[in-house]
């Protein structure tokens, strides 16, 4: 993952060769590589100002990463064999076969890059972390690099599918397969517990996330001082809860958490480190958040997947007839959409504040600072069907002070007037709320408007 700019140029070579040389700008520290993509869902600016916020948040990275080398794309030379031109082609040719024209790992498209040892096909980003794993796995281009008629009769003899069917062959259904689209860390982490730990072929190596149980230590942010300090935290399904101790030794926990409005969501650049979990959980139906990390990739990594185990398990109970294809979706979820806004008061004439804004499934809701423990107020987005309407604008009688590009959102109770900096941060939670609202409401979220509307309204 990351983000980066291309530029080319050809140069001629002494031996009449013609060279494309392409230069991608890619971010070198693993921070920037997870941020930057966060930072591209959620589409505001904001997180960056929030890494000189943490100094106090150790900066963790995933060991031994080396993002790819500079691709040079060239045209056959008159020095290459006929065998080596021969096997060039052979080897893009198997990319073409069934489960080879996506990434092994991640699944994105038209993968350029393949492990000769262990026979599969990957993307760049993903060839970048198999190079952690250098003793297990070795990478080549299938573009640039030369390959022997071995490497190519292996490649033919394993690939994608073949590879899936003994390295992910029991992997639990509930446990977070990443995409492309997610950070380095869980990236990372699912190609090291695919080969380098082999979890997913042997059911006892699935212990520490699959047990029902787990006891640890944790990083925690501070609710007032913003210190991280080391928490006990632990998850009990036979109890139902997450739970912490602001002392080792303390018996009773400083909160519990119920696992059925428990989430939890990698946020690497808004926390300041890769490792950052944010952990979210309802509190007299109101959202409180805490914000952890572990120095160590696999336990944070563990600790997410215990924790959507433990909401497996729950939702199972909760509702006994429900497909496992319609449970997963549950289990852990990413905001739909962060960033600052500006916004006004319920009478409307108070002036525009800033804030920063969270779109969790149905809950709007805004935040003094982006790591504050509590929302100083929440918004319910109905359905359309419910009266619930996004509209560009502000009202003629209204005016933001400093923000020009207007959202009015328009609820049965009252309207909600926000301000963006930029159109396009106003077309993008625009987009944001219609897809909320343009979905109908399951019997649950009608169950959780009449218990949000019970609290105090927002401010």
């Amino acid at each position: 993952m990351g983000v980066s700019s291309r530029t080319s140029c050809s140069v001629m070579t002494a031996g009449g060769v013609t060279v494309t040389r392409h230069a991608n700008a890619e971010s070198g520290l693993l921070t920037a590589a997870c941020g930057l993509h966060h930072a591209s869902l959620s589409g505001n600016s904001a997180v960056t100002e929030q890494f000189s916020k943490v100094a106090s948040a150790p900066r963790a990275g995933v060991r031994g990463f080396r993002p790819p080398r500079r691709r040079i794309r060239a045209e056959p030379s008159a020095t290459m064999t006929s065998d080596q031109v021969v096997n060039r082609q052979r080897v893009k040719r198997l990319v073409e076969k069934p489960g080879n024209g996506t990434c092994a790992d991640c699944g994105a498209a038209d993968p350029e890059w393949a492990s000769y040892t262990l026979g599969v096909f990957v993307c760049q980003s993903c060839s970048g972390l198999h190079r952690n794993i250098a003793r297990i796995s070795k990478v080549k281009s299938i573009l640039l690099d030369p390959w022997s008629s071995s490497e190519v009769e292996f490649m033919d003899s394993v690939g994608n599918d073949a590879s899936k069917a003994k390295y992910e062959r029991l992997v639990p259904a509930f446990y977070y397969r990443p995409s492309h689209t997610d950070c380095t860390l869980l990236r990372d982490q699912w190609i090291r517990a695919k080969y380098e730990r082999e979890e997913f072929t042997s059911v006892e190596r699935q212990e520490p996330y699959s047990a029902g149980y787990r006891e640890g230590f944790l990083w925690k942010r501070g609710r007032d001082n913003g210190q991280y300090l080391s928490r006990r935290f632990i998850l009990s399904e036979r109890e139902g809860v997450l739970k912490y101790f602001n002392k080792h030794d303390a018996r009773e926990p400083k909160a519990m958490m119920k696992i059925g409005s428990l989430n939890a969501t990698f946020q690497p650049s808004k926390i300041g480190t890769p490792h950052g979990l944010q952990i979210t959980y309802l509190k007299d139906n109101s959202t409180r958040n805490i914000f952890v990390y572990h120095e160590e990739g696999k336990e944070i990594v563990d600790w997410f997947n215990a924790i959507r185990a433990a909401r497996f398990h729950y939702l199972q109970v909760a509702f006994p007839v429900a497909a496992v294809s319609e449970l997963l979706p549950k289990l852990t979820r990413n905001f739909i959409r962060e960033g600052y806004m500006e916004k006004t008061g319920p009478k409307q004439t108070e002036g525009f504040k800033k804030r920063w804004f969270t779109l969790d499934d149905r809950r709007l809701m805004y935040f003094k600072d982006l790591l504050d423990a509590y929302a100083r107020g929440e918004v319910f987005i109905g359905s359309k069907e419910s009266g619930y309407t996004a509209l560009p604008g502000l009202p003629p009688n209204i005016q933001s002070s400093h923000w020009q590009f207007g959202i009015t959102i328009v609820t049965p109770d009252r309207n909600f007037l926000f301000a963006c900096e930029t159109e396009r941060d106003q077309k993008h939670w625009i987009t944001a709320f219609e897809t909320v609202i343009n979905r109908p409401m399951l019997p649950q979220d009608y169950a959780g408007e009449s218990r949000f509307y019970l609290c105090v309204p927002p401010k």
